[in-house]
């Protein structure tokens, strides 16, 4: 379960949100203001914080700064402003990500994902294995019996999402949101290419699947065979 605080002064928003992320199985808290919000963060450390920016009371911006000051805790900022330069100077003023409203609640899950996975720093903490499979986070290193994977970087984020879920079904739309962060207009031809790439240097293929097992119209799993 993960403690997340979600900033947010627009009522129905906050609600729907919060409920959302609970059916998860997240433990949500709430906040309608800014000053609210960064008292209730301190008392409560939470896991990461959903902060939106245009709150009544202070800029979400400044907000932010104020958070940096007294908590490392991982923020994701809630904006309507798309332009590459806010994305830039939020990331700079502290921000760990964001995402761009209106958002699905599935594409936020996929950004807590991510913060904090980023969190895994310590090479060998947290693995994951599945089969003869090992995949190390904070080294970012994968192997395959006693061969170390020679992995892209969206290669392994592509494996370590599809273990972190392992024996769920993932569809190319999620894959799409946590990896290539493109929720809305990506092309799921590219997540069909870097499978393909990752089940080759994984020994099998689409017609002789091992780890990589596709439900037809659903998405892709990845099992220990």
């Amino acid at each position: 379960m993960v403690k997340v605080h979600l900033i947010e002064d627009e009522s129905e928003i906050r609600r729907l949100v919060a409920e959302a992320l609970a059916r998860i199985g997240h433990d949500v808290e709430t906040s309608a203001t800014a000053l609210e919000g960064l008292q209730q963060v301190v008392s409560t450390n939470p896991d990461v914080v959903i902060l939106d920016l245009g709150l009544p009371d202070l800029d979400g911006g400044e907000m932010l700064k104020m958070l940096r000051a007294v908590s490392a805790v991982p923020v994701i900022v809630a904006t309507a402003r798309d332009d590459d330069s806010s994305a830039i100077r939020l990331l700079n003023a502290g921000a760990d990500d964001y995402v761009v409203k209106p958002y699905s609640v599935e594409h936020l899950e996929a950004r807590i994902r991510a913060v904090l996975r980023r969190g895994l720093t310590s090479p060998g903490e947290d693995t994951i294995t599945v089969g003869e499979i090992v995949i190390e986070p904070g080294s970012r290193e994968a192997r395959l019996g006693e061969e170390t994977l020679d992995l892209s970087p969206k290669e392994f984020d592509l494996l370590l999402m599809l273990a972190e879920k392992m024996g769920h079904v993932v569809t190319k739309r999620e894959i799409l949101a946590e990896v290539w962060r493109e929720p809305y207009g990506g092309s799921e031809r590219t997540v069909d290419v870097h499978l393909s790439w990752l089940r080759k240097k994984l020994g099998e293929s689409a017609s002789e699947p091992k780890y990589l097992q596709t439900v037809h119209g659903v998405g892709i799993k990845l099992i220990a065979p």
